[in-house]
C-alpha cells in the first residue's frame, strides 16, 4: 500500500512537467555530466592504486584467479595467449580481481570496460579477452610485445610459424 502511495506521489510530482528532449541543452549537459558522476563512485584511493599498478609494469593483467589457477575461461584464454606469445611470468604482473571487491568493480570503472580480464600494455588499456585474441590472431600482439621488450624480437611470429 505504501508503495502505491509513493508511486502516486511520484506520478503527481511529475505531472505537469515536461521531460527534456534529446536536443535540449540541459539534457545534453546532464548526459555529459553522467560520465563524471559515475566515475566519482570509484574512490580516489582505489583509482590511484590502479593507476600505479598499471604504470608499474609493462604488461598488467587484471583477471579472475591467478595464472596458475584461472577462475574463468576468459582469464585462462588470455594467459594461454601470453604463453603462446612467449611472455615470461616475470614480465607479466597479474592481479586477482576475485580477492578484492573494490578492485573488481573499480577496474571496470577505471577502464570504462565492463568485463574482466583486462590487459594493459605500457600503461595503455588494450582490451579484454576478445580484443587480445583478435590482435593475437592478426599478429599485432607479437609486434606490440616485441616493441615493449616483453618478448625478444624474432624473425617469425607464433602465428606465422603455425601457418607455414
Amino acid at each position: 500500500m505504501a508503495a502505491r502511495t509513493q508511486m502516486r506521489a511520484f506520478t503527481t510530482l511529475l505531472s505537469g512537467r515536461t521531460l527534456p528532449s534529446a536536443t535540449s541543452s540541459s539534457f545534453a549537459r546532464l548526459q555529459q555530466s553522467q560520465t563524471s558522476v559515475f566515475r566519482r563512485c570509484l574512490s580516489n584511493d582505489t583509482r590511484s592504486k590502479i593507476q600505479k599498478a598499471v604504470e608499474a609494469d609493462p604488461l598488467v593483467i587484471f583477471m579472475k584467479g591467478t595464472p596458475q589457477i584461472p577462475q574463468c575461461g576468459f582469464s585462462r584464454a588470455v594467459i594461454q595467449i601470453m604463453e603462446v606469445q612467449g611472455v615470461p611470468q616475470s614480465k607479466m604482473q597479474t592481479y586477482d580481481c576475485l580477492e578484492d571487491y573494490e578492485l573488481r568493480g573499480g577496474i571496470k570503472e577505471f577502464s570504462d570496460w565492463p568485463t574482466i580480464p583486462q590487459i594493459y600494455l605500457k600503461g595503455e588499456f588494450l582490451g579484454g579477452c576478445d580484443i587480445i585474441l583478435g590482435i593475437h590472431q592478426s599478429g599485432e600482439l607479437t609486434k606490440m610485445l616485441q616493441d615493449s621488450d616483453i618478448v625478444p624480437k624474432s624473425k617469425s611470429t607464433p602465428t606465422e610459424a603455425g601457418a607455414s
